[in-house]
């Protein structure tokens, strides 16, 4: 992990005299990405930094590499895994001055010029100034898993691996790209299937395109890009058997995860509860690598950091539960800086465990810089079919992401949109659609990759990215070799129904070196799934903590008067406080981010204090026992319970017309409650009177105690009700 910035003037003349103090506020604003070394290089026209993390040759693979006549200079963030094969290629007709797998890269450039990455494997962002052609050279890798950024203004050229180093230099725009992030679906998460282009979140700042090559002139700003790869489309059916995808799949994981582990230094894994991570480790096993997972509230509920504890045992691996009690809430300040670092509204709670994770991972093994993850398993092999088929089977599945097709080609204000939108039976066939936008459903299993492709550039590669590079760390992901994508996506259609449901094909793949309770086990998403209230609860109180701090810095922020409606923002904060399920509190966190970042343009921040508490161990021997207990207390609520509103609490009512009542809590109006929607929990608090038993005050409801769970816990923990002593049966 190692980051590249700087800067090219495209109509022939030189760099101003104050260009080596822009390139070192560029480089050192990437100082995190590479701790190892920083070097600068300097020609009439153009310069680069490089911050390097030094994962291998330490000593002599310091860069930019540059050719003997000092006309060619190249500089690599990311890793090439096929270096040995393609040195072996200039065996007697090249001189290479290190053992970096980047060096190599180099000579290819000089031999093949802009097709020197047909024959690469990696991942990679790169940046080259060829005075010989005149002409500066960015890249990325096939599936864009390295980032690399460019701004254009005039006849300047910025370039970095992170959009804060274009920041640094003066010429570059500093504002939100407001109206372009709220309509993205990304953002918005609406049901909508999206394959353009990702965004960057910041105006006139773009990304160098995945699998691409960009030439731009150093004499006339001309450019041309060039692509060197796109997803394949899936083979016919009959020219292979289906088995030949299920052992290719495992003969090229267990290819990609041996060059993953190629390093001068420490590697590590995260090893969650689920399928894929647990393929990788199993891999990886022999090199005794340590393990690390995340417990919280949510992965303790839905079993996944059980199951990652079990796994690491089982394979004979040291293993590090990361502890995030149910007070451990990142403070204001710490999520300034983790905003900052990540440069993007998505930033949540996965971005939060993931960086502290990174941060325990550093501390406890200071010699690992490389980390191995199961990321992109999912998006290529049937991983979310289960959940897109609404519990039905593949058919559903197959028949929701057409309904998402058509609605992608007609969109929902197409005169013929009615006929599928506003009926549950619809009149129409598909001949209907196609008549309107050819082809458009043809595929939507194909539709639905390129999304998930998009997806994956959008939010999962910008998480790993960052998350891993702000503690001095490389994400490795095996499973995005792109050969790997290239089989999946190149699937004949017949196969898609057996191989991709629940994802059979990995699961078959590793079948071999898995056992199979670890092979059966279903998807367990990171934070959510059963027990994702405790997250939210978490990020609700960091949004509410220090007097909604977060939430009024946001809207005081240049355009969020314009954008956003600041009265309801504060509403869905006191909602989501009261009830969980009365919203969605990480779409509230993305307005709320795209606010801070609005501030932070105008004000980049600088150094920061330090962070939050250190991340800490918690070794389990029972998931159910007193470590548990301790780092999340809750009081167990049974039908015997007798519970009553907490002093200084009461419950009271507007106007009848008004349908609304309060809670109000020490003489301040804390919770607004719609008696239409939650009728129920109105009248179950009411209920309430430190007499009468849990089962009792449900009955005279006439509700269900199963469904008043999640807001009675939320209630205890608020302390807006308290048990009453002596009257309880199964209390902790």
């Amino acid at each position: 992990m190692c980051g590249i910035a700087g800067f090219a003037h495209t109509d022939g003349s030189g760099l101003a005299g104050s260009a080596d103090q822009i390139l070192r506020d560029m480089a050192r604003a990437l100082r995190p990405r590479g701790p190892d070394d920083m070097q600068f290089h300097h020609t009439a026209q153009a310069c680069m930094s490089f911050t390097r993390l030094a994962l291998i040759d330490p000593e002599g693979g310091r860069q930019p590499f540059i050719s003997e006549d000092g006309n060619v200079i190249l500089a690599c963030n990311g890793e090439i895994y096929n270096h040995r094969e393609l040195r072996r290629t200039f065996e007697g007709r090249a001189k290479f001055r290190s053992e970096s797998d980047c060096e190599v890269l180099l000579h290819l450039y000089l031999e093949k010029g802009i097709d020197f990455l047909d024959d690469v494997r990696g991942m990679f962002g790169i940046a080259v100034i060829d005075l010989r052609e005149q002409r500066l050279l960015l890249a990325r890798d096939r599936l864009g898993i390295k980032p690399l950024f460019v701004h254009r203004r005039g006849d300047t050229v910025l370039f970095g691996s992170e959009i804060k180093a274009l920041f640094a230099h003066p010429d570059c725009p500093r504002e939100v790209d407001w109206a372009r992030a709220l309509a993205d679906q990304g953002l918005s998460a609406a049901p909508v299937m999206v394959d353009d282009e990702p965004v960057t979140w910041f105006k006139d700042v773009d990304h160098v395109p995945s699998g691409t090559v960009m030439s731009i002139g150093l004499r006339d700003g001309a450019t041309r890009v060039h692509r060197y790869w796109e997803l394949p489309a899936p083979a016919e059916a009959g020219d292979l058997p289906e088995s030949f995808f299920v052992q290719s799949m495992g003969d090229l994981l267990a290819s990609s995860v041996r060059e993953c582990l190629v390093a001068d230094a420490e590697i590590g894994v995260f090893l969650s509860g689920g399928l894929d991570s647990a393929a990788i480790t199993a891999l990886s096993a022999h090199t005794e690598l340590h393990t690390f997972s995340a417990l919280t509230g949510s992965t303790v509920v839905n079993k996944d950091a059980q199951y990652a504890q079990e796994t690491a045992a089982l394979l004979g691996l040291p293993h590090h539960q990361v502890a995030f009690g149910a007070d451990r809430v990142p403070s204001p300040d710490e999520w300034r800086r983790l905003l900052w670092l990540m440069e993007t509204p998505q930033c949540g709670p996965e971005q939060f465990y993931k960086s502290e994770m990174y941060r325990f991972a550093r501390a406890e093994r200071p010699g690992l810089k490389a980390m191995l993850l199961g990321s992109g398993a999912d998006e290529f092999s049937g991983g979310y079919s289960v959940a897109l088929s609404g519990g039905g089977d593949w058919e559903d599945f197959d028949g929701n992401l057409r309904t998402l097709a058509r609605r992608k080609a007609l969109g929902t204000r197409s005169p013929v949109s009615a006929w599928w939108e506003e009926t549950d039976l619809p009149l129409l066939g598909d001949a209907a659609v196609d008549a309107y936008a050819p082809g458009a459903v043809d595929d939507p299993y194909g539709s639905y990759l390129a999304w998930k492709f998009r997806d994956m550039q959008q939010y999962n590669f910008w998480v790993e990215d960052r998350t891993a590079s702000g503690n001095g760390v490389e994400a490795r992901v095996p499973f995005l070799d792109h050969r790997i994508i290239e089989l999946l996506a190149s699937v004949p259609r017949a196969y898609r129904k057996r191989l991709f449901w629940n994802k059979q094909v990995i699961r078959e793949a590793v079948s071999d070196i898995l056992p199979p309770e670890v092979i059966s086990r279903p998807k367990l998403a990171f934070y959510e799934g059963e027990g994702v209230r405790h997250t939210h609860r978490t990020f609700t109180r960091m949004l509410a903590g220090a007097g909604d701090e977060l939430v009024e810095e946001a809207l005081s922020s240049p355009r969020a008067a314009q954008y956003l409606d600041g009265d309801n923002v504060r509403r869905t904060l006191r909602r989501l406080e009261q009830d969980q399920g009365s919203g969605h509190v990480e779409l509230l966190l993305r307005v709320v981010n795209l606010g801070l970042l609005d501030l932070m343009t105008v004000d980049p921040p600088g150094s920061r204090p330090a962070p939050g508490p250190a991340p800490y161990e918690v070794r389990v021997s029972d998931f159910e026992g007193p470590e548990i207990r301790e780092l999340f207390p809750q009081t167990r609520i049974e039908e015997a319970t007798v519970l009553r509103l907490a002093d200084g609490v009461l419950v009271l009512d507007d106007s009848p017309d008004a349908k609304t009542s309060y809670v109000v809590i020490d003489g301040a109006l804390r919770f607004t409650i719609d008696q239409i929607t939650h009728g129920d929990w109105l009248r179950l608090l009411r209920a309430f009177d430190g007499v009468r038993p849990l089962d009792s005050a449900v009955a005279s409801v006439g509700c269900g105690l199963e469904d008043m769970r999640p807001l009675l816990d939320e209630s205890l923990e608020a302390g807006l009700l308290e048990v009453v002593p002596g009257a309880v049966t199964g209390a902790n």
